[in-house]
């Protein structure tokens, strides 16, 4: 025992200690979540926390409460539970225990879980216990607790702020508008109701939807206050919350009510009040007495007609564990003698959690539900409730891809399932060679649950790779071979694959973990591995740029990737004719659709190896055979700008960047009228995509082209800044629900409970982070980001990852990254570095090629002083030059260059001029294409136009076996060399 902990009883304290058992004060907060928590280990951490928080482990020595040093009772309930939370009986049993303890903690196993952490209000208030909880949940996590160690109580704060009076008779006696308790012992009752959203002026809605819904002409209501406010200094678990009444009109607004709360805070005299400290004179007995008497005598008349009480934002990260995930919290109280009705609200999640305490009687129940309905109602409107969901609702599909692709081979086995330039393979080939790698991956122990890595390029061995980790029943994780190594083995590392693919081009690459290099195995008779995944495993997992700095996996289950294949084939069209090209990298999940609905159909998958170009594009498109397309709205833009002829189209599926209706127009001129064109959204964090349009040139002419509707077992719902759902028509942030959301973030609990919430029915939802509205039609129109994020060449890039690789370069201090408008009319990245003299930008766009995906190397990249800042902290944008700002010049010196006697340079310039927007007299040989705002579409843009003008048709094969020196070095003096050498070198020696 220690006294170190000591302070006075007040008069609050002492009405809540005289309590009789059968009406006893607890306030009860329930934190509900899936998972669980290991009770050692939960006694510990009360133990901890109970240390940090002495007011959890008072006894009352006379009208002082002292520490007794003996932490909060933890109980352990059978388990698992059945039914809500509020059905447990021990919700019901008094405080103190029979041992005296006055806070106890009930770990409640079930669905869901939930911890409730009960604490008599004679020792602490609502307030106080949060603090208490955080620091239960610190211990849980490892943490230091932070504590709440201060003995001021509400008898100090009333002195400091001069309140003598003391409570006095209303002048108004209400009965309860929900109904008088039954006869006999009057057993507390709660309903509960969540909002979506959160809502300024919360109490100020509530109480005036109240005096409506209790059909009163004027109500009165208690409002409590937290005295902390008045003592920022204090951290204490005491009682510091104090009620005033506030007289509410049936036609005041809410924010006339809301002001007169504002205006009382502001002036001091949110407070006017005080309990009678003469309370303490009266003796327990006498007291409780008293208690015993009010209670019987009062015949349901009440000060105010509801308590009502907000408890601010709680932050469920702070409430959750590596093995407990909260999803939300609320309060359960028992309510205290002569107690009006109490309605409690705390706000989690991006939600709002209302409890309406009073005692049970005849259709008391019932009136507590209407009552919560009305709040509801008030709070978020039923007219904007409406979730967008699809028109096409069928189960979802019972087996997996793998049950799919076996079909497609039982069905089709001598059919063509992979064409490529010179080569095939049948259907039963690659489900022999598959199985080859998933009899290997059994060989090295892998199986449900694992990652397997997979270089990915578009060969048959890539694809034979892929169906064999899903035969496996492991999961795959594609990695772009054009990464440099250092990204890779961080990927390999962070997503636990021990184990990756790869051709034998690729075998000496610096990776990480057992190397399995795919030319080498068997092409057949190889027996089936009976390890076929379940819809509940794990499909794949695709790594996107992370605003922490440090990329993030999402992961695919099996269950949203065949949701999404079964709606995706049926929603295009996709037969056994259908033939999707493979033409872009296969690490992203852009090419999906291609991957897998044409195998799927039993069609052929046509793979196109080369690196894309004008070259690779025009076979593709006049000569492969394929009639089927997945691309972004980039690469339809540069099929417009090429003089090819595209044969027998019949389906393009646009996705990744918003689609303009000319590019759309021009892309049906060019594939001809037999083809149709879907606008596809859907973020990797929804399995390809979710949401799609048919694009009809006489409907579709708004600036962008709708993305469309919900797939078929998808949702979608706009939500403003505070969650709440926003007006038809009304911009909003895009939340998808449904079949196809990723499981989460591998590894990364806390981005994933960050981006994965919840909505008020419970639904599970990702938050996009996409602006949007829903247009008269019903289709949903893409607005634009609600953050930094920026599409690059249709990757998602979030500059925080670049400014942070920047940041670990030894000579670079600080570091910032922001997108601007190219001369271009896209976004570039320019980065701002604050470094020492003898650190180049060259040096460091170097130092970031080693590390980063050529798309997340910023376009411009300019040394500065200091980075500014605004007055909330954070980078001032406006501050920083903008490197494309008036002239179109390139950063880093990269421009300047005047007129020359070279016709190749100066044909080339008038090129990159056309192509960029930029002076051709402004750019010298140093002139870097991305410095200048290029991207990779516009890249090969120019490159075609290059051969067609200046290298010409003999020599445009020569030419283009340059590309991937181009693209390590994209200078106008590279380009110009690059036409130089094609003039006098043949294709051949280029490549050798």
């Amino acid at each position: 025992m220690t006294d170190a902990h000591r302070r006075p009883v007040s008069a609050t304290d002492w009405w809540f200690v005289a309590h009789p058992r059968r009406i006893p004060p607890v306030i009860q907060t329930v934190v509900e979540g899936t998972g669980t928590v290991d009770p050692d280990a939960l006694a510990a951490a009360v133990e901890v926390a109970g240390a940090a928080n002495p007011g959890t482990r008072l006894r009352r020595e006379g009208q002082v409460w002292a520490d007794s040093g003996r932490p909060p009772r933890v109980r352990l309930l059978d388990g698992p539970r059945t039914g809500p939370v509020s059905g447990l009986a021990e919700l019901h049993d008094p405080l103190p225990d029979r041992d005296g303890g006055w806070c106890e903690v009930l770990w409640c196993p079930g669905d869901p879980a939930a911890l409730v952490f009960r604490a008599s209000h004679a020792v602490m208030d609502g307030q106080g216990k949060a603090m208490w909880i955080a620091d239960v949940f610190r211990a849980l996590r490892g943490e230091q607790p932070v504590g709440a160690t201060g003995t001021l109580t509400d008898t100090d704060v009333f002195d400091r702020l001069g309140i003598t009076n003391a409570e006095s008779k209303p002048d108004v006696w209400f009965p309860s508008p929900l109904g008088p308790p039954g006869r006999g012992r009057r057993r507390t009752v709660w309903a509960r109701r969540t909002v979506d959203g959160h809502h300024p002026a919360l109490v100020a809605k509530v109480a005036t939807a109240l005096t409506r819904a209790y059909g009163l002409e004027q109500g009165r209501f208690a409002i409590a206050f937290d005295l902390r406010r008045h003592a920022p200094e204090a951290r204490t678990t005491g009682n510091l919350l104090q009620t005033e009444l506030f007289d509410v009109a049936a036609d005041e607004p809410w924010e006339a009510l809301h002001e007169r709360i504002l205006t009382a805070m502001a002036q001091g005299r949110e407070v006017t009040w005080r309990l009678d400290p003469n309370l303490l004179k009266m003796p327990v007995p006498a007291l409780r007495t008293l208690i015993r008497f009010m209670e019987a005598g009062r015949k349901d008349k009440h000060a105010s007609a509801t308590v009502l009480s907000h408890l601010g934002r709680a932050d469920l990260a702070e409430h959750s564990t590596d093995t407990f995930e909260a999803r939300t919290t609320y309060l359960l109280p028992l309510l205290a003698a002569v107690s009006a009705p109490e309605v409690n609200s705390v706000e989690c999640g991006g939600r709002t959690e209302l409890t309406l305490t009073w005692r049970d009687g005849p259709g008391v129940r019932e009136r507590m539900t209407a009552a919560l309905d009305a709040v509801a109602e008030a709070l978020t409107p039923a007219a904007s409730r409406s979730r967008l969901g699809s028109t096409t609702r069928r189960p979802v599909p019972a087996g997996t891809v793998v049950d799919r692709f076996r079909a497609a081979v039982a069905g089709r086995p001598d059919a063509v399932a992979l064409r490529w330039p010179g080569g095939s393979l049948t259907f039963a080939e690659l489900d022999a060679r598959s199985e080859a790698v998933a009899a290997r991956l059994a060989e090295l122990g892998v199986g449900r649950g694992d990652v397997v890595g997979l270089l990915a390029d578009r060969s048959p061995w890539t694809i034979a790779g892929l169906w064999g980790v899903l035969k496996a029943g492991a999961a795959y994780l594609p990695l772009d071979v054009q990464h440099p190594d250092a990204r890779l083995a961080g990927l390999l590392t962070d997503a636990g694959a021990k184990v990756h693919l790869l051709r034998r081009d690729h075998a000496g690459r610096a990776l990480v973990g057992t190397a399995v290099v795919l030319d080498d195995l068997p092409e057949g008779g190889t027996p089936r591995v009976a390890a076929d995944p379940s819809p509940d495993d794990l499909a794949y997992v695709i790594y996107t740029s992370g605003s922490t700095g440090r990329p993030k996996g999402v992961e695919i289950g099996h269950r949203a990737l065949a949701n999404y294949a079964d709606w995706a084939g049926r929603e295009f069209g996709v037969d056994s004719g259908t033939e999707f090209a493979l033409f872009t990298s296969p690490a992203f999940d852009l090419p999906n659709t291609a991957l897998f609905l044409s195998t799927l159909a039993g069609a052929a998958l046509v793979l196109i190896p080369d690196e894309p170009s004008h070259l690779t594009l025009r076979y593709l498109l006049e000569s492969s055979g394929a009639n089927a397309l997945k691309l972004t709205p980039s690469h339809l833009d540069l099929i417009g700008r090429l003089d090819v002829r595209p044969r027998d189209f019949r389906l393009l599926v646009v996705g990744g960047e918003p689609l303009r209706p000319a590019v759309a127009r021009r892309a049906l001129d060019r594939f001809g009228p037999q083809t149709r064109l879907f606008n596809h959204y859907g973020p990797t964090e929804a399995t390809v995509g979710c949401v799609v349009n048919a694009y009809r040139p006489e409907h579709d002419a708004g600036p962008t082209v709708p993305i469309g509707r919900p797939a078929a077992n998808c949702t979608v719902q706009l939500l403003d800044a505070d969650r709440r759902p926003v007006p038809q028509g009304e911009p909003g942030e895009l939340y998808l629900g449904g079949a196809q959301l990723a499981r989460g973030y591998r590894g990364r609990s806390d981005l994933t409970r960050e981006r994965f919430t919840f909505l008020a029915d419970g639904t599970r939802v990702y938050r996009t982070g996409d602006l949007a509205r829903i247009l008269p039609t019903g289709e949903i129109a893409f607005l634009g980001r609600a953050d930094d994020q920026v599409k690059v060449d249709g990757h998602r890039v979030e500059p925080a990852e670049v400014a942070a690789a920047l940041e670990t370069h030894p000579g670079v201090r600080r570091a910032a990254v922001v997108a601007r408008t190219a001369p271009t009319g896209g976004k570039a990245l320019c980065a701002y570095v604050v470094a020492d003299p003898a650190v180049t930008a060259d040096a460091l766009r170097s130092f970031l090629t080693d590390r980063l995906p050529r798309y997340l190397v910023p376009a411009a990249l300019l040394r500065v002083d200091a980075l500014t800042q605004t007055v909330n902290g954070k980078i001032d944008v406006a501050a920083l030059p903008d490197p494309f700002g008036g002239s179109g010049g390139a950063a880093d010196g990269g421009a300047g260059g005047t007129a020359t006697a070279d016709p190749v340079r100066d044909a080339v310039a008038e090129v990159w001029a056309r192509t960029l927007g930029v002076d051709a007299g402004r750019l010298d040989g140093t002139a870097d294409f991305h410095r200048l705002g290029g991207n990779s579409v516009l890249l090969l843009a120019m490159l075609a136009e290059v051969s067609a003008e200046i290298v010409g048709a003999e020599r445009e094969r020569a030419f283009m076996a340059e590309l991937g020196r181009i693209i390590r070095q994209p200078t106008l003096g590279g380009v110009c060399d690059a036409v130089r050498r094609c003039e006098t070198t043949t294709v051949e020696e280029i490549v050798a």
